[in-house]
């Protein structure tokens, strides 16, 4: 008799609202759906209700696929957990990744398997998929 042995995600789980369901639509289908503003051009991310920069409620999805990559604009390495679940993954390198095909795009980034003597400004990252429950992957980074 096999059994199959299911590694049991110990994170919180991030919820879709009204303004972010389309990126955990396309983070589950293993994209990167950004918000972007109709009125000023400019690229929301974390999505809301409107643009951080204008205020303007015309905003647009744009799917920019599954290959993405970035490099580290600046980082943190955390060395304690700051939600249940995380304790496992300690050091944490937290980085803000500037997107390579999308210099307007920064997006706040976990690094897997990143410390303080691994990562730099500069480093070069790309997005891999975590597979949280059947129905939610989050979007994670390596080193490229």
């Amino acid at each position: 008799m096999n059994e199959e042995t299911k590694v049991i995600y110990e994170k919180p789980i991030p919820l879709k609202n009204t303004y972010n369901a389309p990126y955990w639509d396309a983070a589950d289908r293993h994209e990167l759906n950004v918000q972007k503003c109709n009125t000023c051009g400019i690229y929301n991310h974390p999505p809301g209700p409107s643009c951080a920069n204008c205020g303007s409620i015309e905003v647009t999805w744009e799917n920019l696929g599954s290959n993405i990559t970035g490099e580290v604009y600046t980082y943190i390495v955390s060395h304690r957990p700051f939600l249940p679940g995380f304790q496992n993954d300690l050091p944490t390198v937290i980085a803000v990744v500037h997107l390579e095909d999308y210099p307007d795009i920064k997006i706040i980034a976990n690094v897997l398997n990143g410390n303080a003597e691994t990562v730099s400004i500069g480093t070069k990252v790309k997005m891999v998929w975590v597979e949280a429950t059947e129905e939610r992957s989050i979007p994670q980074w390596v080193f490229a």
